[in-house]
């Protein structure tokens, strides 16, 4: 790639796709910055060392530093399009608030970047400190991949759950604090990978826009983005959650089609005004005519993009409810009947697996889905009826799939409907040869359960499992009621990184060559202690509660 080539796509690229984006063309770029750039080297606050300019734009300019109170820790320092010399005080409280606030929120939800410090500069002006992370922004995934619908479901869930946290609100001082972010757009969704998770969505700059709409200095300039932004927006209207669910529904509808469901006529805040107070969303069908979308997740996104927030769905949490039937019921890939089935993206996601395609037209328009095929199982009767885990495989549409059996109280399941999904590999080579499976599953609200199983590889049923998880990237978790055993009741499916299929492949290689002379118990204790060793630190994960670097919230 050329240096003129690479220069102009970084031109071209949101400031937020920047902040992550730069290690792909730090040689070219950084050069440059490096030159013209005199903040480079400088200290901020005795702590944060200024190295790169990463990105510039509206909200303000963001450069890569390290903590060399922490050992050169690399962090990404955000400053603000703000000043607060006038009305010093006023605005310094403010910006104390809403820093405070997000920094709280970062903690709270993994699918938020985190903001680790905040303060002013020795100019007034405001800054953030993040985390610093490497990965791709949504708008350039849609511009480069055709979401399958897994992906889809996986990313939106995700995205969901963010702003769900952010809406349900922060406690800070006593008082709980909604945060509507004011600019839901796919460039501000990062999507990195994550060496546990897999595939992992963070939303970016929650509480920017409402800090620089509320400086008197910038009241005259419009904040936001024009196509994803809701009709009261434009307004210029206090904003709730609904406001945010608007600007979903534009992204949703943009993950699905590639299109946008709102063109105005020029890219001018008046055309733009008029187009969404006055223009009907156009249909799926009339965007891309050949796209096999679930009618009902149609009838979602369309009815998030009501230009009255009341004929909106009024929470996130509606959203994901809904989201959540939907998955349950169709399972097969987003097909144009034009051409041949897609072949899905690799992708290692935290919630969802690419879904195994199948292998015609015909397929897709009358077998029926895998989940109906699984609700149709009963709990086995050589296993008892309490709250245990075990694998199984499962022929579907010709084709054998690993499925994970749970059974819980009915009141349990009811409570992991809508959960984060997790999952690890361990494995000890000798005395015998064991891998330990652990599933969680998580929500903010009802916690974490765990469900692990030992899975000997010494036997023909642990090496086929092994295989088949590796192999397929995804296992189906099929809940059972203590209550009512006799049907499964719901379905969650979990992906597999690419690295532990890897490692699964590996181990059943391995196993089978090796010799044990010894009791599996032996093992399964070993790994039991690890397994209790580590629970800390993947709830931790789970919870983001945790920091990478210390957070000041007393300047």
């Amino acid at each position: 790639m050329s240096l003129e080539t690479n220069s102009r796509q970084i031109k071209n690229a949101s400031l937020n796709a920047l902040i992550f984006l730069h290690t792909y063309n730090q040689s070219a770029f950084g050069v440059e910055c490096f030159m013209s750039d005199p903040n480079i080297g400088r200290l901020l606050g005795k702590r944060y060392q200024l190295q790169e300019l990463i990105g510039t734009g509206a909200m303000g300019r963001v450069y890569r530093a390290k903590d060399i109170l922490l050992g050169g820790v690399p962090v990404a320092v955000k400053f603000l399009a703000l000043s607060i010399q006038n009305e010093k005080m006023r605005l310094q409280e403010r910006f104390e608030r809403e820093a405070k606030t997000c920094a709280l929120l970062g903690q709270k939800s993994i699918h938020i970047v985190r903001v680790m410090d905040y303060g002013v500069d020795e100019n007034n002006t405001p800054f953030y400190v993040m985390e610093y992370l490497q990965g791709h922004s949504l708008s350039q995934i849609i511009r480069q991949h055709h979401l399958a619908l897994p992906r889809f479901f996986s990313m939106v869930r995700q995205i969901s759950l963010g702003l769900q946290c952010a809406h349900d609100g922060i406690p800070v001082d006593g008082t709980i604090y909604p945060i509507i972010h004011r600019d839901i757009k796919p460039s501000n969704m990062l999507v990195i990978q994550d060496s546990s998770f897999g595939e992992l969505v963070k939303i970016l700059d929650f509480g920017i826009a409402k800090l620089l709409q509320g400086n008197k200095d910038q009241t005259k300039f419009y904040l936001g983005t024009l196509a994803y932004s809701s009709p009261e927006q434009m307004e210029g209207k206090e904003l709730d959650n609904r406001s945010d669910i608007y600007s979903l529904g534009v992204m949703m509808f943009e993950m699905l089609t590639g299109k946008m469901p709102l063109v105005a006529p020029t890219h001018s805040f008046g055309a733009w005004y008029k187009t969404h107070h006055s223009v009907e969303p156009r249909s799926f069908t009339e965007v891309h005519p050949g796209l096999q979308i679930p009618q009902e997740l149609q009838n979602l996104v369309m009815s998030c993009l009501a230009k009255a927030p009341s004929d909106r769905p009024q929470t996130v949490s509606d959203i994901l409810k809904v989201l959540e039937s939907i998955e349950q019921n169709y399972r097969s890939p987003i097909v144009l009947p034009s051409n041949p089935a897609p072949k899905p993206v690799a992708s290692r996601s935290l919630t969802m697996p690419v879904e195994v395609q199948p292998k015609t037209k015909a397929d897709v328009q009358v077998l029926p889905s895998n989940d109906d095929i699984l609700r149709s199982v009963s709990w086995p009767d050589n296993k008892p009826i309490a709250d245990i885990v075990f694998p199984q495989k499962i022929r579907l549409h010709n084709e054998v799939v690993p499925t994970l059996w749970v059974m819980l109280p009915q009141r349990e399941i009811i409570k992991r409907f809508a959960c984060d999904r997790y999952n690890q590999f361990l494995f000890l080579p000798a005395p015998h040869p064991m891998a330990l499976w652990i599933t969680v599953i998580y929500n903010r609200k009802h916690g974490v359960k765990w469900l692990p199983y030992y899975l000997d590889l010494k036997t023909t049923f642990g090496q086929e499992i092994a295989r088949l998880l590796a192999n397929t990237g995804y296992y189906r978790l099929l809940f059972f009621a203590r209550e009512v055993p006799s049907r499964c009741s719901h379905i969650l499916l979990c992906s597999i990184a690419t690295a532990q299929r890897q490692n699964l492949e590996q181990w059943a290689k391995e196993s089978q060559i090796s010799a044990s002379s010894v009791d599996p118990q032996l093992s399964k204790n070993v790994l039991k202690s690890e397994y209790e060793r580590i629970k800390p630190q993947i709830l931790s994960k789970l919870e983001a509660m945790a920091t990478d670097i210390p957070l000041d919230l007393s300047s």
